[in-house]
């Protein structure tokens, strides 16, 4: 549907659920030790440095290249190359690290195969520490936050070591829930939470039914966006535009355009795509950005080499500011998706089988993961609020080059987004925009 309501450019929620379950046993088990578990052409990939341990750049490295990864797999399993795409990386590595905190074997090499894990556990830990904290510094420009939780059947005995890690590296605190006695008082609880966290935009996520009495654990994670453009988008200038699909139909869009002498943006293009940056507003150096690419023409295979983080960072470096004629439509886009089958075939099986080993949580080989639900929601329209508006970011190129006739950034046709976080460098959410008359 196209959006009319011109509001603030709103970026989220994002709410992963994650529901373990126990492969028949009841009773709580006899607690055991832990064990350790198994351990233009642009530049070619190198393997990165090894990064400090409190920088979460490793991190960030994993959860983009498991970006790329996932995006691969959603759009070539569904065949959706006539479907909009929208997730988070960062939303889905985070729960997953704390579920392959409690993975061993098999099971946890699996998991850290998928989601390009350090096999250090001090890298791995301290680095989502450090990216939630960045994430969830309080900023005047925009509204960011991540939240995970646990929430624990009463009567079943976790590890504190498990619990104690998930609480101190990745800020979640287990509540202990009635799920054998009141399933639904306790989905009901969880829902509550989620609401909360995502400024009540995802109620009710979990279903009637979803919790049973068989459940012993549910992982949750939230994040959610708020901000606005550091150049905004006049809604007097929205006018209705073609929007070619990838079958080469078209549909009506609402088109945003910035072309005053003073949109300049970071810009990069080669034989097969053009690259815009869109800045949002923030008080501190950094902040967060909206990274677009947009085939020269109609197929978004041309975007496939610059998944890679590598070569995105490649293509990122190499542009430059200057006055871009911008025209983007507004668009919405909330999806869902069950992520058993997907992460199934990306290479980790075993932790949704009877054969999973997450020892690690309880000290025995009980558990198993039933589902991973992943759902996420954004909205892109003109406007943002008027809290910090004035920015110290300042990109004159028109009138430092005024031989260079201004670039014009059409996205009238299939494109790709991403929001990254800038000081950590990590993609937050990840999008493919086909149709922007349907969310």
């Amino acid at each position: 549907m196209i959006i009319r309501r011109w509001n603030i450019v709103t970026i989220a929620p994002v709410l992963l659920f994650l529901l373990v379950l126990l492969a028949g046993c009841t009773q709580s088990p006899a607690i055991q030790p832990p064990q350790t578990p198994a351990g233009g052409n642009l530049t070619l990939y190198e393997a990165p440095a090894t990064p400090a341990l409190n920088s979460g750049s490793g991190i960030a490295d994993s959860n983009n290249r498991f970006s790329a990864s996932l995006y691969r797999t959603i759009t070539k399993e569904n065949e959706n190359t006539g479907s909009n795409v929208f997730f988070s990386p960062f939303s889905i590595s985070s729960a997953l690290a704390l579920t392959y905190e409690g993975a061993r074997g098999t099971t946890a090499d699996e998991i850290r195969s998928v989601f390009f894990f350090p096999a250090n556990e001090s890298v791995l830990r301290q680095g989502f520490s450090a990216i939630n904290a960045a994430i969830n510094q309080r900023n005047a420009g925009y509204t960011l936050s991540t939240a995970n939780a646990l929430w624990a059947e009463k009567k079943f005995a976790f590890l504190p070591d498990y619990t104690s890690i998930a609480e101190q590296y990745y800020g979640a605190n287990t509540t202990d829930l009635d799920f054998i006695g009141q399933p639904d008082a306790s989905r009901q609880i969880i829902n509550t939470w989620i609401a909360d966290r995502t400024n009540n935009k995802i109620q009710n996520l979990l279903p009637q039914g979803s919790i049973s009495p068989a459940t012993r654990l549910v992982i949750t994670n939230a994040v959610y966006f708020k901000g606005t453009w550091e150049k905004q988008f006049d809604p007097n200038q929205t006018t209705d535009a073609p929007f070619t699909k990838p079958d080469g139909t078209t549909v009506t869009a609402s088109m945003m355009q910035q072309t005053d002498e003073d949109a300049a943006y970071p810009y990069a293009e080669t034989e097969d795509l053009q690259m815009l940056t869109l800045p949002y507003t923030a008080t501190n150096e950094t902040g967060l950005s909206m990274i677009v690419l947009l085939p020269k023409g109609n197929n978004l295979s041309a975007i496939e080499p610059y998944l890679d983080p590598t070569n995105l960072s490649a293509l990122e470096q190499s542009a430059s500011s200057r006055r871009v004629m911008v025209y983007i439509p507004k668009f919405k886009i909330e999806s869902q998706y069950s992520l058993k089958d997907t992460l199934s075939t990306m290479g980790m099986p075993t932790a949704f089988s009877t054969a999973a080993d997450f020892s690690g949580m309880d000290g025995t080989q009980d558990l198993y993961i039933s589902d991973v639900i992943h759902k996420a929601y954004i909205e892109v329209n003109e406007e943002g609020t008027e809290a910090a508006a004035a920015t110290g970011v300042v990109m004159n190129a028109a009138a430092a080059y005024p031989e260079v006739p201004p670039t014009v950034f059409r996205a009238d046709h299939p494109f790709v987004f991403f929001i990254k976080e800038n000081n950590t460098g990590t993609i937050l959410f990840t999008g493919q925009v086909t149709d922007p008359s349907s969310d």
